[in-house]
């Protein structure tokens, strides 16, 4: 499991937009390239995110589930990018003192080949904290400068 951690100046609660907004979720995730269709309930319970994920010509299509939402603190997520693997995602936001936001990622690869490969969790890792960086970039900006 990865873990992953950025302080965002911004409060939960405009982190939560951007993590509540699947027509961004490509512009954040690192290897997301598109995302296909999203479920109007999103970031419900059970719903999903169709996106294409990958690098260059090599992707797959499939989908992303809500798995726990608690507006705006924490959003868990079943990440499928098969054959490859699937992953849990947590993504928990805490209020600083500043008014921004510390926001922990935790990620494992659990199913899928992917799953038993050496140095799957520091990739994960580097991955993701370029994946923080973008979202920090999006929470940070205002809310209709981006759209």
């Amino acid at each position: 499991m990865s873990e992953t951690e950025i302080e965002i100046e911004a409060p939960p609660e405009r982190v939560w937009e951007v993590l509540a907004n699947p027509h961004v979720y490509d512009e954040w995730v690192l290897g997301a390239q598109e995302v296909r269709d999203a479920d109007e309930s999103w970031p419900a319970v059970g719903s999903k995110l169709h996106h294409r994920t990958g690098v260059g010509p090599l992707s797959v299509d499939d989908e992303t589930e809500v798995v726990q939402s608690d507006r705006p603190r924490r959003l868990g997520l079943r990440a499928r990018a098969r054959p490859v693997g699937e992953f849990s995602i947590e993504l928990e936001l805490e209020p600083t003192g500043s008014g921004g936001t510390r926001l922990v990622m935790r990620e494992g690869a659990d199913v899928g080949f992917v799953a038993h490969v050496p140095g799957t969790d520091a990739s994960i890792g580097a991955r993701n904290v370029l994946s923080l960086r973008r979202l920090k970039a999006l929470a940070e900006e205002t809310p209709t400068a981006h759209r």
